[in-house]
């Protein structure tokens, strides 16, 4: 019997272009439910794929900072939150919902 390799999967080697970033936190959003740890969360990962260090700096956050906020562990200001899709080169857009 053979063994299987299996690697983590990280959703941060899938974002190559800014479409699918966006795709992937229009996707988030719709998911989080309210949790902006959630959110925070994705946004890490969408910074892991464009480059921690270059998003911390468009930011004017230390990579540190930027780690700590995005981690998921806790919800970052919205300052951080905009700061963050600003960096990303992403924007936020609001429209009218159902219900």
């Amino acid at each position: 019997m053979t063994k299987t390799v299996t690697t983590r999967y990280d959703v941060a080697e899938h974002l190559g272009t800014p479409e699918e970033m966006a795709a992937y936190l229009e996707a988030c959003l719709e998911e989080a439910d309210g949790d902006a740890a959630f959110i925070a969360k994705a946004l890490g990962d969408i910074a892991r794929a464009k480059g921690m260090s270059q998003v911390a700096r468009d930011a004017g956050l230390s990579r540190e900072s930027l780690y700590k906020a995005l981690s998921g562990d806790r919800s970052p200001s919205f300052d951080t939150i905009l700061k963050v899709i600003g960096a990303l080169g992403l924007k936020l857009h609001a429209e009218a919902g159902h219900g």
